[in-house]
């Protein structure tokens, strides 16, 4: 389960909040009727707010309460996005982003319409790193965004591999510094006009050593047919049923220590990271393990008291943030707990308590 990893999709919203909710549209439409050159402000400022933060990631609800037990909730005004590290080999990491473009998704209760959504750069600041290998798992692609061109230049130019959906066609597109797959669907809906379910495998590895090593991508699609019913493999222009390609990772420095990315970095601030932020980012590291990824999922398969208990006698939350929805009140309070080296804590209270 510490494997596990989502992000949301326009199926995520639950759009009779939309429809309900002034506050909902009033912040959607604030957006969306901003000039280009001031919608990242205008999303800025909506999110930061709390009411107007809050009221954003309303539709999202249903989605959080599942997306907690991965660490992979959405919520204002720190957490626009989420980004995961991840070891591969060699020292090389990979650096996972799970973007969320769903923010105006279902504006007036609506279906979404290509270039209706917006991502904004808040969420394209991949930062180009030695030995880092950018992944982005986006649900939307690039031209159903207001800031479409924006979007595929900085994913393009800062990701390696990037991870697309919601058209439920599945397609490679292989560039010398990346590789794009934009997916289908397991499970479509049967009416739907060129039906086919269909679902990826990717398996990426590191080849060769210093300044010649490549990350190596081997993408299985697998496709549904009916006589017989079974999934097959989609085949290359060359017959073969695996896509190979292989890109060249960044060179590494001798003096660099290299790190395990931070999970929870959000690109909100206007300025670079002060040394107290940065120092707040170190201490963030330790939520990037599988073991703690593995406890954040115990302690939210414990009871809504035992969960309470802990974060107070932990002092990880106040009175105060009992009133926060589950999801962002104990994203928080792990997060503390990873900020003050007191995760072996807490997995000792989750331990007392899963024996109860």
């Amino acid at each position: 389960m510490e494997r596990v990893f989502v992000i949301p999709g326009n199926h995520d919203i639950d759009r009779r909040v939309i429809i309900n909710s002034p506050a909902v549209r009033n912040a959607q439409a604030a957006i969306v009727s901003a000039a280009p050159h001031e919608r990242e402000r205008e999303l800025r400022t909506q999110f930061a707010d709390q009411d107007c933060g809050r009221a954003l990631v309303a539709p999202l609800e249903a989605y959080n309460d599942f997306a907690k037990l991965f660490n992979c909730q959405i919520y204002p005004p720190d957490r626009l996005y989420w980004k995961q590290g991840l070891l591969i080999e060699g020292g090389v990491h990979l650096m996972l982003h799970g973007l969320t473009s769903t923010l105006l998704s279902g504006v007036d209760g609506k279906d979404d319409n290509p270039a209706s959504l917006y991502l904004s750069p808040l969420q394209t600041v991949l930062d180009p790193v030695d030995d880092v290998v950018n992944l982005v798992l986006c649900h939307h692609p690039p031209d159903w965004f207001l800031d479409q061109d924006e979007v595929n230049d900085a994913i393009c130019g800062r990701a390696t591999i990037q991870l697309f959906a919601h058209k439920h066609q599945t397609r490679i597109t292989r560039d010398e510094d990346y590789i794009r797959v934009s997916t289908g669907a397991v499970n479509p809906d049967r009416y739907e006009v060129g039906w086919q379910p269909s679902y990826n495998l990717i398996d990426i590895s590191v080849l060769g050593q210093d300044s010649d090593r490549k990350i190596e991508i081997k993408t299985h699609c697998l496709e549904w047919q009916s006589r017989p019913e079974l999934y097959r493999p989609q085949l290359t222009q060359q017959g073969e049923s695996v896509f190979r390609h292989c890109i060249a990772i960044p060179s590494r420095v001798a003096s660099l220590v290299v790190k395990q990315p931070s999970p929870n970095t959000s690109a909100m601030p206007d300025t670079a990271p002060n040394a107290a932020e940065e120092a707040d980012a170190d201490k963030e590291v330790a939520m990037s393990d599988e073991d703690t990824r593995n406890l954040v999922f115990r302690f939210w398969n414990l009871t809504v008291s035992q969960r309470r208990e802990i974060a107070l006698h932990l002092d990880l939350i106040d009175e105060n943030e009992l009133v926060l929805p589950e999801p962002e009140r104990y994203g928080r309070a792990l997060l503390r707990a990873g900020k003050r080296s007191i995760l072996d804590m807490v997995a000792r209270e989750v331990a007392q308590r899963e024996t109860q």
